[in-house]
């Protein structure tokens, strides 16, 4: 007989739609990705974004250290240690993070000051830290399951892929490399981490605490945007009233 109480677990079709449902609360809707997809951003605006995105990028193959420590599944692993090497790069591979390096150049950016981390807003390095923490807290099944905003990636850098070039002819397009690389990494790693996904979370309970964890995620990606509101938007950078003296997003960027 079939379970039809609330607590009944959805079936493996309507929970990957509940999944995919998620992406309603995706930060490409975010009023900052917004304005840069519709091209009204500052070039400040821009620089500041990518800037801070470095962040997020050095930390994503620390986080994915932290689920392959976690992981006693051999057969995990040697898939999942991809994504690492997709950021850090392998046998003359660049890598992700050295093509974000390339896009911060693009947008007028040093590299020193990109790694430098100068520009990285206390709100942002919270965001990404809080991520990178419950990657080494959490279940390895947990953490590997919240790298499923990846189910929306692909829209997002085609977009920019898509208008970039024509709002923002100041850019090299030389810098637009990361973005094509994740349209098909991106599409390889849900499919990795849905099936973890779908295999794990088995109770009601379980696949509830997912969409928890998965809005945990997207969380983080918002939030980090918010601090970048603040920062390049509002003019209300963090520590105004204690200096008077330059602070993260004064002085530092070319108009």
């Amino acid at each position: 007989m079939t379970d039809t109480t609330d607590n009944a677990p959805l079936s493996r079709d309507d929970f990957e739609a509940a999944l995919y449902a998620k992406g309603d609360l995706y930060h490409i809707h975010h009023p900052y990705h917004v304005a840069m997809y519709n091209g009204t951003c500052s070039k400040k605006q821009i620089q500041g974004w990518v800037a801070n995105r470095y962040y997020y990028q050095i930390m994503i193959p620390v986080k994915d250290s932290a689920i392959m420590a976690n992981c006693p599944n051999p057969d995990v692993r040697r898939q999942w240690v991809q994504r690492i090497l997709d950021h850090d790069g392998y046998d003359g591979s660049e890598g992700g993070i050295e093509a974000w390096l390339r896009l911060g150049e693009a947008v007028g950016l040093s590299r020193e000051e990109i790694v430098s981390q100068q520009h990285v807003l206390p709100g942002v390095r919270f965001a990404v830290d809080a991520y990178v923490n419950f990657a080494r807290r959490a279940s390895w099944e947990e953490a590997a399951s919240s790298s499923l905003t990846e189910l929306f990636a692909p829209k997002i850098h085609q977009s920019r892929l898509d208008v970039w070039p024509t709002h923002y002819p100041w850019i090299d397009p030389d810098g637009y490399q990361y973005f094509r690389n994740r349209l098909s990494e991106a599409r390889r790693d849900v499919q990795h981490g849905m099936q973890i996904t779908l295999d794990h979370y088995q109770t009601r309970a379980q696949q509830d605490r997912m969409l928890e964890i998965l809005q945990f995620k997207l969380d983080v990606l918002w939030s980090m945007l918010d601090a970048m509101t603040m920062a390049y938007e509002l003019e209300r950078a963090p520590y105004h009233s204690v200096t008077d003296e330059q602070v993260y997003h004064r002085g530092l960027f070319n108009d």
